[in-house]
């Protein structure tokens, strides 16, 4: 095989990727670091110190950042027009040479063959070999997630001895066999049955599941069925052979709007044979096993949409400073240059969001471990502490994918309609983003409602701050000026601001509905919608106020207008969804009050000229010709 990806550091190095030893896991030294809980950016302030950005990458990091590079543009990018062709069979020959060269095996602990590596170096993999063609990503994240994860993070030892080797090399890939024609966002109300033999030695399930990432060329499968009456479904590890199916049937390719190569099938189970040892985690635990796994496919899905922006706009770009139009390159003008710099600041703020949670699950992890966790259980239980975040991060990026895909059609035109031209791929491919993973509707409810049962438990307090946020409504605002001579110091206070039109709305509504908060729907949605701005805005500014601490301002120019652009518009997003959620459950003095605390929670001192910060971003971009941050 042609390993000149591994050429340019091989002989630096005693290790390479080849041999599984490239890098090994990243221990921190344990501490007791004061690390925020999931949920607790919304009440503690973070300090940019305290963030991770990509700028932070180790030389490790930056060597598999290029080696997974290198190996989507010579084994993904350089095949583009196979993939879109519908060339299963190459999406699995790349899946194959992904495995031999350890990216199946990234997050895999090294004593099942795999690499070890902490979870940042999880999400930068993610990231960067998702970008080519969504076929591949989906291949490589049904595989790496879904179809491995569960076994490693639920396994037992016997199991993950048998199974998890033959995933992490490649030998066999894996597929995830959850959804069913009537259970969807639902999953819990599946229909496949599981029924123990007479002789207690194995269960035989029958039923349907659709919509199956990997169905085509996958040797093991993660089935959820139920047995008996159970409340919940219970999980399995299903071997898949050709040439001896055990009662499994595969529906024909389904052809879709976008992931063209991503094999997508029906799986239809009669009476199909599985020994009672292959039985995942316990009997019912399968609903767990799939919330859980959702955790983690979330952050990672978000990773795996961060790349395609930067290329949608490099090419987005590169044609805008060719096409010229009245002797002019269209990228010169003002309409253009705004969408490169709504392109780029989106980006920008999805990487900071992306890393700066992917960092604190990975030191969660490390915390967890040091004292004295399994692997197993400091994963699982690290991702889980981040949910709200990844929840978060799934529904800003993926639909920050989309907008960004659509302005690359926009830019170019006609051409950006025509197959000719990697525009409309990029939207198809996008617009699944969205779905996976949970809806974006159902991860937007899902934030709100977990930090409401998180603030119940008293993992965050929500309690203290909202009354105070009550209080200050009731009291007299300051007429003063504040001094907001230094860098970020207005940004920095209209996040402290947003935060309280989050307590605001989110007290006054629990307080209306309580328990039966849930019930409302598009208030939770509006909500939520809020909250996403915090995080992400926040992460902005962190990242680039870190940034410019070790370099300068001047250094930073382009990123600090990207951070106050995305600012911008958050409080924009942040007092519409604020008014809209104040108005459905207040009334009278009451709606008055909160109406006029959301109107000084949202309103500058100083408004950041917009027009400024884009024409800065954009020539930026212009300049380097590519996303250069």
């Amino acid at each position: 095989m042609d390993r000149t990806i591994l050429k340019k550091f091989s002989t630096a190095l005693e290790h390479t990727i080849i041999n599984k030893k490239l890098i090994q896991y990243y221990k921190m030294e344990a501490t007791e670091k004061d690390i925020l809980r999931g949920g607790q950016f919304l009440v503690k302030e973070t300090k940019c110190e305290d963030v991770f950005t990509p700028e932070d990458f180790s030389e490790e990091q930056t060597m598999m950042k290029d080696a997974v590079m290198e190996f989507n543009e010579r084994e993904i990018i350089a095949h583009k027009p196979r993939f879109e062709a519908k060339d299963y069979a190459l999406t699995e020959e790349v899946m194959r040479k992904a495995g031999e060269l350890g990216f199946l095996g990234v997050a895999v602990p090294e004593a099942y063959d795999g690499l070890g590596m902490g979870f940042v170096s999880t999400v930068l993999t993610c990231d960067y070999i998702s970008s080519g063609t969504g076929s591949f990503s989906t291949a490589f994240g049904a595989h790496t997630g879904i179809g491995t994860m569960p076994i490693t993070l639920y396994g037992t030892e016997e199991q993950k001895q048998k199974y998890v080797p033959k995933l992490a090399t490649g030998e066999w890939f894996g597929a995830y066999c959850l959804t069913e024609p009537g259970a969807g966002s639902d999953a819990n109300s599946g229909k496949t049955t599981a029924e123990l033999s007479a002789d207690g030695k194995s269960y035989k399930i029958n039923g349907q599941k659709m919509w199956i990432s990997n169905a085509g060329f996958c040797s093991l499968m993660i089935v959820f069925a139920r047995i008996e009456d159970d409340k919940n479904i219970t999980g399995f590890i299903v071997e898949y052979d050709k040439e001896n199916p055990n009662g499994i049937t595969l529906g024909e390719e389904e052809h879709k709007l976008g992931i063209r190569a991503s094999s997508t099938r029906q799986v239809f189970f009669n009476d199909t044979v599985v020994p009672v040892e292959n039985m995942l985690a316990g009997r019912g635990e399968g609903f767990k096993i799939a919330m859980n796994a959702l955790n983690v496919g979330r952050i990672k899905l978000a990773a795996a949409c961060l790349d395609s922006q930067r290329r949608i706009l490099t090419t987005a770009v590169n044609y805008a400073t060719e096409r010229k139009q009245f002797k002019t390159p269209i990228a010169d003008f003002g309409a253009i240059k705004t969408k490169l710099a709504e392109m780029a600041a989106s980006a920008y703020a999805g990487e900071s969001a992306t890393y700066r949670a992917a960092k604190n699950i990975e030191d969660r992890i490390a915390l967890r471990v040091a004292s004295g966790n399994s692997h197993q259980e400091a994963e699982l239980k690290g991702v889980e502490e981040y949910a709200i975040e990844c929840s978060i991060l799934k529904v800003a990026v993926s639909e920050d994918v989309q907008n960004c895909a659509d302005e690359g059609i926009q830019i170019f035109g006609g051409m950006g309609f025509s197959e000719e031209t990697p525009m409309e791929a990029a939207w198809r491919d996008a617009r699944i983003a969205r779905i996976y993973e949970g809806t974006n509707e159902i991860n937007r409810m899902l934030t709100v409602g977990m930090l409401v049962k998180k603030a119940m438990k008293g993992h965050v307090d929500l309690l203290g701050p909202a009354q105070k946020v009550q209080e200050e409504l009731m009291g007299i605002p300051s007429f003063d000026t504040p001094d907001y001579s230094e860098l970020f110091s207005e940004e920095k206070e209209m996040i402290k601001k947003l935060k309280k039109a989050f307590l605001m709305v989110a007290g006054g509504a629990v307080q209306k509905y309580g328990q039966n908060l849930e019930d409302h729907q598009q208030l939770l949605i509006a909500a939520a919608d809020i909250l996403i701005e915090i995080y992400m805005a926040e992460s902005a500014i962190l990242r680039t106020e870190k940034n410019v601490k070790r370099t300068s301002e001047k250094e930073q120019s382009a990123q600090i207008a990207m951070a106050k652009l995305y600012l911008y518009h958050a409080v924009d997003i942040v007092e519409e969804k604020g008014k809209e959620s104040i108005i459905s459950f207040a009334e009278g003095d009451e709606q008055r009050m909160m109406l006029m605390g959301l109107k000084r929670f949202t309103k500058y001192a100083n408004y950041p000229d917009i027009v400024d910060l884009r024409i800065e971003i954009a020539e930026k971009v212009k300049a380097e010709n590519k996303y250069c941050f």
